[in-house]
């Protein structure tokens, strides 16, 4: 796993909200597996052919991964505009990185990011799919 799990929790309860207050970086919004509950996670959102790539910066096992893997979408909202996602699924970093290009700083080796997530874009459905 390329980041400690300890870390994970450092983010959701201290960065993850001081940067939704922000509210400069994308956001991911999602419901829980077994909760329920809507999530708001800011991330790194990589526009794409036809989608968003996101870079697993702690590995396919972070919440927010799951859950939109579980639900097989999420709604990302980038500078004001909403996007509905679908078809969530893992991919390598050769795949990940000619579909990015090289306008994105790749993540330091000493990470050993192996994993990354790429989800389509849908038209906004604004019915019964809706996260929010």
């Amino acid at each position: 796993m390329p980041m400690p799990r300890w870390w994970t929790h450092i983010n959701k309860r201290v960065f993850n909200p001081a940067e939704l207050r922000r509210g400069v970086r994308p956001v991911l919004t999602h419901v829980g597996r077994t909760s329920g509950t809507v999530h708001r996670t800011p991330l790194d959102a990589h526009p794409v052919d036809g989608g968003y790539v996101f870079i697993l910066v702690y590995g396919s096992r972070s919440d927010w991964v799951r859950n939109s893997m579980a639900a097989g979408h999420a709604r990302l909202t980038v500078g004001g505009e909403e996007f509905d996602l679908t078809a969530p699924r893992l991919i390598g970093g050769d795949e990940a990185w000619e579909a990015i290009g090289d306008a994105v700083k790749r993540p330091p080796g000493m990470l050993r990011i192996t994993e990354y997530l790429r989800m389509d874009t849908a038209p906004v459905s604004g019915g019964v799919r809706d996260a929010e």
